[in-house]
């Protein structure tokens, strides 16, 4: 593993590494996806159902995730016609 490919955001919370998940953003470099919480989420579960399916998160881990898709969103970007 590369060293210097991995990212860290949110104190830890949020993890990059090419090695796990397919360098999808994770929690704490567990193999549970941003991704995965925000699904959960959007399908309308909540925190206690979350924290329930997957004991090793906190609270703090799920808001690190919103807080994550925030960041992002707040970037901007161009579209460009493909073909």
């Amino acid at each position: 593993m590369n060293q210097d490919l991995k990212q860290s955001y949110f104190n830890g919370n949020i993890t990059i590494d090419p090695d796990i998940c397919n360098g999808k953003p994770t929690i704490r470099g567990e193999r549970i996806t941003v991704q995965t919480i925000l699904e959960f989420l959007s399908a309308g579960d909540s925190y206690d159902e979350i924290l329930e399916q997957y004991p090793t998160l906190t609270r703090e881990d799920i808001q690190s995730c919103l807080a994550f898709a925030t960041q992002l969103m707040g970037q901007r970007y161009s579209l460009q016609k493909i073909a």
